[in-house]
């Protein structure tokens, strides 16, 4: 299907969201690969996890605008950039759908997940007793993955591994919409800083991202 949702955050700051339909040698038409990519692929063979990559690759040469080849590296902390583009970029991916974000300016952060009802399970590994106290009960399930997905967007803009969700990651207290919202979220772990998140809702994914003028390192 490919392109499903594209959101423009001013002149230099875009979003967008990928239905994965097409199979592998689909996604390899459309994109310009050498051979250390290729050979990363080869050693990935494992159905959804090759989608994946290929898709946000896909998905990032759709919103780059270009015939030229992206030269797409990765940090010692397994962050995205780019080489020969001059873009902050992040990538994510969840069962049939890929989201890039991209800015000229701005460090970014996107994160989609799918909703399921085991997030429960696993609440008190990433809120504090804080967060978990500001969770509305009749809309817990996506009141929870909207927390995840707005600290995981985050986690991914400042782009250190070094950082715990629960213990360096603060979000403020706020009411779960199920239109787009936002929040503010603090973030320790020596950067000291808050942010204001967004977060919304398409089909049975929750997406979160972020956007700020502070250039962060890569």
């Amino acid at each position: 299907m490919g392109l499903v949702y594209h959101k423009k955050l001013g002149e230099d700051t875009e979003f967008a969201l990928w239905r994965i339909e097409e199979t592998a040698d689909e996604l390899l038409g459309k994109l310009q690969l050498k051979a250390h990519e290729e050979s990363y692929l080869n050693g990935i063979q494992n159905g959804k996890r090759h989608l994946h990559w290929l898709s946000t690759r896909v998905l990032l040469r759709q919103l780059l605008n270009t015939t030229e080849y992206i030269d797409c590296q990765v940090d010692e902390h397994g962050k995205p950039y780019l080489t020969n583009f001059p873009h902050h970029i992040s990538l994510s991916h969840s069962f049939d759908y890929a989201a890039v974000m991209i800015s000229r300016t701005k460090a970014v952060g996107i994160d989609i997940e799918m909703v399921k009802t085991k997030i429960e399970r696993i609440a008190a590994k990433f809120l504090s007793e804080q967060e978990l106290a500001f969770i509305e009960p009749q809309k817990a399930i996506k009141h929870l993955y909207s927390c995840w997905c707005v600290k995981e967007a985050l986690y991914k803009l400042q782009g250190k591994t070094n950082v715990s969700f629960k213990d360096d990651i603060h979000i403020a207290p706020f009411n779960f919409t199920e239109e787009e919202g936002s929040t503010s979220v603090h973030l320790n772990a020596g950067i000291n800083k808050d942010y204001q998140v967004n977060y919304f809702q398409f089909e049975n994914y929750m997406i979160g991202y972020v956007a700020t003028e502070e250039d962060h390192e890569k």
